[in-house]
């Protein structure tokens, strides 16, 4: 099995080289995104759970302080919003603020996982051009071969061009399939992040008891005018 695989690499030419290349850069991408998402999402969990005891708790500070700490990408999405709940602002406010560290966190997770299509592509290419070039040169022997040898140098000649196209495949197909598995897990922990938003929002809420933020003027009740501060000119 090894040496149909080296006897497979060293024919396919010059080309095999790069395709090689690209699917080490690829497999190394691939296993550190991995890790790292992997690493995020268990951290996201127990800073979730661990702010979600304090907010319930009223715990608003140490909640702020474990937040700045943390250090994850959760940590610092409602670090955002539990910032502008110390200053005492409105629900669309915290919101709002949520929403920017979600942006701010979101290129961390996305990084390096686009390189996966891209070298997959760049893998099937070069397959395509060893494959070209390695056609180019059997034609250009066949050319000048005796006339009895020409059939089996060309069918030889190109099974071993064809080398290349197979490998450059061979090396992209797991690029892109490892691509999406990363691209999905990267989309489920942004969807993690809007649902902790979310319940965190909700339990803010519940705990000022609907209350609009100071600052806001109260409503008027319906049926009642509100009184005329200047007195009436009448």
């Amino acid at each position: 099995m090894i040496e149909t695989a080296v006897r497979f690499f060293q024919e396919g030419g010059f080309f095999m080289y790069p395709i090689a290349a690209v699917l080490v850069v690829g497999v190394i991408v691939a296993v550190e995104r991995y890790i790292y998402l992997s690493a995020q999402k268990m951290t996201n969990r127990r800073d979730f759970n661990r702010l979600h005891q304090m907010i319930s708790k009223k715990d608003l500070k140490g909640a702020l302080n474990y937040a700045n700490e943390a250090g994850s990408a959760m940590a610092s999405m409602l670090g955002f919003g539990l910032q502008r709940l110390a200053r005492r602002q409105s629900r669309e406010e915290i919101e709002y603020a949520m929403e920017e560290g979600l942006l701010e966190v979101m290129p961390r997770l996305e990084k390096r996982t686009q390189y996966l299509s891209t070298l997959a592509n760049i893998s099937t290419l070069l397959g395509l051009l060893g494959t070209i070039i390695g056609l180019i040169a059997a034609f250009t022997a066949v050319a000048s071969a005796d006339p009895s040898q020409k059939a089996s140098l060309l069918s030889q000649s190109i099974s071993v061009a064809m080398n290349t196209t197979a490998f450059g495949l061979m090396a992209a197909i797991p690029l892109l399939l490892v691509h999406s598995i990363l691209q999905t897990k990267t989309n489920e922990i942004i969807d993690s992040f809007e649902m902790a938003g979310i319940k965190v929002l909700n339990l803010i809420n519940d705990g000022t008891g609907g209350k609009t933020a100071p600052g806001a003027a109260p409503r008027a009740p319906q049926g009642e005018q509100p009184a005329n501060p200047a007195g009436s000119m009448a």
